[in-house]
Formats: C-alpha cells, sequence, structure tokens
C-alpha cells in the first residue's frame, strides 16, 4: 500500500472518520489511551475492544469513548480488526518524532489586520519588512492582502491581487525564505504561485472558492488547511462547541481527504486548529493543552498564536464581549505571545505563525530545547 493510500485509508477514509479515533495522554508507560466515536462501532467490534485483558472503555462525553489497554494487547489487535489499526494508527501519529518547530512570518499588506493594519500596505515597505523577518529566522513568510480579524469585511480579488502580487514577487526575488500566499481564492493563488510562492493558507480549508483544491493539486504546492467556525465577519458573535478538539479534529480529517480526493499529495497538507478563528477563550486554551489529539491526523501542525485577544483575556487587559475591535494593546501582547507559543511549542506544534519573529526565536529556540526537540529549523 502505497504512503498516499496509507493516509487516506488509515486517517483520512471512511472507517477513519467514522471512527475519529484521537490519541489522549499516555496513563501509565506501557498503557495507552485513546478516544473514539461513540457510533464508530458495531457491537461486535466494541466486543473485541472490550475484550482485550487490560482494556477499560468509558464514556468520555456525549459523543465519545474511552479505551484505555496495554499496548501490545492493541498492536496484537490490530492485525486483525480494523478499529483496532485505525486507533493504533491515532497513536502512532500522535508519537511520530517531531522536527524542531519553524517559524511563519507575517505579512499583511492590508490596512485594517487587527495588529499592524496599513503598516506595510506600501510593497517597498512591505518587502523590507519581509527581509527583516526571514533574516531574523522565519523559515517561510506569509503574504497576505485581506484582514481576517473578527468583523472584518471580504476584500475583491482584484485589490487583494493588487496588494500581494508586488510583494510576493518581490520577496521571492530577493529571499531565501519560502512565500506563503494567505487566500481562500483561487485566482489570487493561482496569481501567488506564478510569482513565486510555494504554500496556500486558505484559513476556509478550500471551502471558500470551489477552485482552490483543484489548483493546489495542479501545481503541487502545500495547503494550509484551517478550522474557523463562522465567517470573520461574525466568527466571534456566539461560538459554541460540545468538546472544540473533537469538532475541530472532525472537520479537519474530513477537510484532509477532500484533498486527497483532489489529488494533493498527504505530504503536502498542513493543518491549523484556527486558534481565534471563532473561538472564545476556552475553546483556545483547550485546543493548545490537547495539541496531541489532533496530531493524530499524522500532519504537520501550524498554530497562530501571535498577538491574539485570547491573551488580553487572560491579563485581563480586554473583555471577550470586545470582538468587533482589534485590542487596544495587540502590540503589547508579545511576553503572553512567547509563554503561549512554549506551550505550542511543547505540545508539538511544527509551525508557528508569528509577527514578531526575532524575539519569538529565541522563545521558541529554549522551549524546544526544554521539551527535548530539534533546535528552531530555518529552512521547511
Amino acid at each position: 500500500m502505497s504512503p498516499g493510500t496509507l493516509a487516506r485509508e488509515l486517517v483520512f477514509g471512511p472507517s477513519a472518520r467514522a471512527l475519529a479515533a484521537r490519541a489522549l495522554a499516555p496513563e501509565t508507560p506501557g498503557r495507552v489511551a485513546v478516544a473514539f466515536a461513540a457510533d464508530g462501532l458495531s457491537s461486535g467490534e466494541r466486543e473485541a475492544l472490550a475484550s482485550l485483558p487490560s482494556a477499560t472503555l468509558d464514556g468520555l462525553d456525549a459523543g465519545s469513548v474511552r479505551l484505555a489497554c496495554d499496548r501490545h494487547e492493541l498492536a496484537a489487535l490490530a492485525a486483525e480488526c480494523e478499529p483496532a489499526r485505525l486507533l493504533l494508527t491515532a497513536l502512532e501519529n500522535a508519537e511520530r518524532p517531531l522536527d524542531g518547530p519553524a517559524l511563519m512570518g507575517i505579512v499583511n499588506v492590508t490596512p485594517d489586520s487587527f495588529s499592524d493594519g496599513g503598516r506595510f500596505l506600501d510593497p517597498a515597505r512591505a518587502i523590507e519588512h519581509g527581509l527583516e523577518l526571514a533574516d531574523a529566522g522565519a523559515a517561510v513568510l506569509d503574504v497576505g492582502g485581506e484582514s481576517t480579524r473578527p468583523g472584518a469585511s471580504p476584500v475583491s480579488a482584484a485589490d487583494e491581487l493588487a496588494r500581494v502580487i508586488p510583494v510576493v514577487q518581490g520577496l521571492a526575488r530577493a529571499c531565501p525564505a519560502a512565500i506563503s500566499i494567505d487566500t481562500s481564492k483561487a485566482r489570487v493563488a493561482e496569481a501567488a504561485l506564478d510569482a513565486g510562492a510555494s504554500l496556500v493558507n486558505d484559513v476556509t480549508a478550500g471551502l471558500a472558492d470551489a477552485g482552490m483544491l483543484a489548483l493546489v493539486a495542479e501545481r503541487g504546492c502545500t495547503i494550509v488547511l484551517m478550522h474557523m467556525q463562522g465567517r470573520p465577519g461574525t466568527m466571534q458573535a456566539q461560538p459554541a462547541y460540545d468538546d472544540p478538539v473533537r469538532e475541530v479534529a472532525d472537520f479537519l480529517r474530513g477537510r484532509g481527504d477532500a484533498c486527497l480526493k483532489a489529488g494533493i499529495s498527504a505530504n503536502r497538507i498542513v493543518l491549523d486548529p484556527g486558534i481565534g478563528f471563532g473561538k472564545r477563550l476556552e475553546h483556545n486554551l483547550e485546543l493548545i493543552r490537547r495539541l496531541r489529539e489532533l496530531r493524530s491526523l499524522g500532519r504537520p501542525l501550524l498554530l497562530g498564536v501571535s498577538r491574539k485577544s485570547f491573551i488580553g483575556h487572560l491579563t485581563g487587559m480586554e473583555q471577550q464581549t470586545d470582538w468587533r475591535v482589534a485590542g487596544r494593546a495587540a502590540r503589547e501582547r508579545v511576553g503572553g505571545t512567547a509563554a503561549a507559543l512554549a506551550a505550542c511549542v511543547a505540545n508539538g506544534a511544527e509551525i508557528l505563525r508569528v509577527h514578531d519573529v526575532r524575539p519569538m526565536a529565541e522563545a521558541i529556540q529554549v522551549a524546544a530545547a526544554l521539551a527535548g526537540r530539534a533546535p528552531l529549523r530555518t529552512t521547511l
């Protein structure tokens, strides 16, 4: 079975989506724990898992079951039982060796982004800023021409193209870092790829434009699939989840499957849980704490926590009800950003999207060393 077929069937295939396996924190050495959909097994399959000598099966929440057992027993059952094989795959994905973390530097070519809108609207200034971020340690530069801050209004493709293409061209000519285009429009992505970009960062995970996944497949580039509840204009009005991690994992699993069906290679998919995109403070914290469960999907995780409003909510600088306007002190959230990034690194994030590359590179180097991970990567 080819790696692509394996990923499709064991992580993104129909049975895998139905079971929705997520690796949980281990209890003791040799013993493992995994969650799965309560209705994802037949009675016979559930009996097979329950029959493992060391197994305990408990209701985790309204929609999930938790299995704890000895690893060797689950591995033995996996040879003859597909659900056991899917559960074991989730565990192995969560435990796969991690590369050193990499930084994605943010280059906002917008008048209204929440933190630095208007500062780099001039192409020459944006290119200069991007070069500074690369020199400070960014492995990739994410160029965006449409703000996706809470309350943001859509931008036409023509305006977005006018903002980003000169910047992508300038950075691609002058910079060793990879260039990412932050867009949900296939027309903009195509022009940016022609101009030298090699990644597409789509906050709608390919849902806003039916042509996006076909374009990415044709070009053989990398795509970042992000989860967002709602749309930027209203996403922070009333976000609600039964379990944010389970629901985000289910969404990303489905979008990964859509990518594979469109012809995108599994090794070209990066997943982003969408911190701050249709999430309240408690949802953001749960996602960061439980990254292991998202690592069960077997693809690199990108986290964007830089200067986000949840930091101001934690420190008491801002109220959660103030979602329609940018925080009055977004650029002062540097200390909170460094702490959040350290948690992301410790929990398994592989790409960190940041505004302040130089100080965050220092924070991530320390966090990676403390977590026993390889040093910061300056290339993807």
